[in-house]
């Protein structure tokens, strides 16, 4: 089994995507391209975004957003204390301070009240010059945009999606990607919408901010070319390769692979009520299930039922054992007083089990009964 199977997805389309790699291969033609092209069209398309630059990994993703930002030396960034590095790493890397919030209790993404306090706080301290704010839509959950925009919008910050695990997501008719001034995702292979290297993508709906952004990418190139050098950029692209493996695999996305994921989560929901804290979903949200995470009682039993998945041969994770401000990189970043506890009761309690749209119902059946084995 499985934690996320890639060789079935492969195989289930694997007519399609060979063609596309055949043709990239007899036209040689590996950098840009008419898949890239192509592909730009159909995400923007498919989040309701007037542009799409695709770029070399989610990671680069925030970075040029940042930059798109203009994040800098005495800025303030404010992040979900749960999530993995790469949400505010280009803070760190350009001398800003990652200023790190408590999470909700039920959805996990960023709670908008500790946003508020950490950005007052921050303000009546004056040392820092409040920012940005990057919402996670963790583990493909999309946040609460409709109160998370306002409070970025009342101290003027720029609001940045963070769709790295969201991609397909839903939120009140919304697909992920499509709020913030900027929205980024991640195509590394194991997201919901994975290539089979590295891949990312910036989103926008400023004519001026998709130019910035396609100079940022090669450089800084300007109206002349990647030798009109008008800034300082990063070298950052999809190869058209990736871009044929993800033509359809967005397709499979939009047809039947969001549907599957719902299915597979609807079952071990069912099975899991009043044994775990299983995932909630707030009304009019659909979650794109990048993973399914339960939490147990306490970090004794979560030990506990991992250990005998593990030896049942049942692949397992944990997203994520140590909240941000727990991390060695960040211990020098400045606190205001949140004791974190969501994040931190979050990180002691979870586990996750195998959840890809090629997931059998006799697989769903066998992890289900394992995990209630440990118990």
């Amino acid at each position: 089994m499985q934690f996320i199977d890639l060789k079935a997805q492969y195989q289930a389309l694997k007519p399609e995507i060979d063609a596309n790699i055949q043709s990239v291969l007899n036209a040689a033609q590996f950098i840009g391209g008419p898949y890239v092209k192509e592909l730009e069209e159909a995400l923007a398309a498919f989040t309701g975004r007037k542009h799409c630059i695709t770029c070399a990994n989610g990671t680069d993703a925030l970075q040029i957003a940042y930059m798109m930002t203009g994040v800098g030396a005495g800025d303030a960034v404010f992040c979900p204390d749960m999530t993995f590095i790469s949400s505010t790493e280009p803070a760190k890397m350009f001398g800003a301070a990652s200023i790190f919030c408590d999470i909700l209790p039920d959805t996990y993404c960023l709670d908008p009240a500790s946003l508020e306090r950490q950005i007052t706080a921050v303000l009546a301290e004056g040392i820092f010059t409040p920012k940005a704010v990057v919402a996670v839509d963790i583990l493909g959950n999309p946040c609460d945009y409709d109160v998370i925009a306002p409070i970025c919008e009342k101290y003027g910050l720029t609001l940045i999606e963070d769709a790295a695990q969201s991609f397909g997501a839903v939120y009140k008719g919304k697909r992920a990607c499509s709020f913030g001034r900027i929205a980024i995702t991640s195509f590394f292979p194991a997201k919901p919408l994975g290539c089979y290297g590295d891949g990312g993508a910036i989103f926008t709906d400023d004519e001026e901010e998709d130019a910035l952004c396609r100079s940022l990418c090669v450089h800084g190139k300007g109206p002349g070319g990647k030798y009109d050098n008008i800034r300082v950029g990063i070298n950052s692209r999809l190869d058209n390769l990736q871009a044929a493996i993800l033509l359809p695999k967005l397709k499979a996305l939009q047809e039947r692979e969001l549907d599957r994921r719902q299915t597979v989560a609807g079952r071990y929901n069912n099975a899991f009520a009043g044994k775990f804290v299983t995932p909630f979903v707030a009304e009019g949200c659909v979650s794109a299930w990048a993973q399914y995470a339960l939490l147990a009682e306490g970090a004794a039993q979560r030990d506990k039922i991992t250990a005998h998945l593990t030896e049942k041969g049942i692949p397992n994770m944990v997203y994520y054992p140590t909240p941000q401000h727990a991390l060695p990189v960040f211990q020098n970043e400045p606190r205001y007083g949140e004791d974190f506890k969501n994040a931190n009761d979050y990180c002691a309690r979870t586990f996750s089990l195998p959840m890809h749209p090629y997931l059998t119902e006799s697989e769903q059946d066998e992890v289900i009964r394992v995990v209630l084995e440990g118990l």
